[in-house]
């Protein structure tokens, strides 16, 4: 975290904090302590070995539809927890799916926004390679369903080891 936080409150007010505490979920990553020390916030997760990213990078074949099927259920598992519990992630990417053997988890909830928090919503989102439409023609409302076009193009990239809408990050 870039700023300074004096007060515990502050810390516990975060969106990221809120939406983790609230989402227990097999695929969603667990926030197990917030700590704040000298004024800066510190996040300990679960550790997790990979990111989805580091896999893919590292792939030397295509992935089976064996290994596509279980990372997109695991991942449209976690979504459907979040989704049904008011939030949407607005930055889902294969780096942000954290990856332990075979398990995928959802993770960096750091531009979560609850379902029913007003809009105008931050235009900037996710990264433009995965970026829905009404995102990238700066609309200031949109809905959960940014996620799943994330979701879309994450599927097409696990097929063909690389982005399916390429360009400037």
């Amino acid at each position: 975290m870039k700023r300074k936080f004096y007060f515990w409150e502050e810390c516990m007010n975060l969106r990221e904090v809120k939406a983790l505490c609230k989402l227990n979920h097999p695929n969603i990553v667990k926030l197990k302590e917030v700590v704040r020390e000298n004024n800066e916030l510190f996040f300990i997760f679960e550790y997790m070995e990979h990111n989805l990213y580091q896999i893919m990078k590292e792939q030397q074949r295509p992935f089976s539809e064996g290994e596509i099927r279980s990372f997109m259920s695991q991942m449209l598992q976690g979504l459907v927890h979040m989704h049904g519990n008011g939030y949407f992630h607005r930055d889902l990417k294969p780096e942000n799916l954290l990856v332990t053997k075979d398990f995928l988890k959802i993770a960096d909830f750091g531009l979560a926004r609850e379902v029913l928090s007003m809009p105008p919503y931050t235009e900037y989102v996710s990264t433009r390679w995965y970026r829905a439409p009404e995102v990238l023609l700066q609309s200031s409302y949109y809905t959960p369903a940014i996620d799943m076009w994330a979701v879309g193009a994450i599927l097409a990239e696990l097929f063909t080891l690389s982005p399916i809408f390429p360009g400037e990050r």
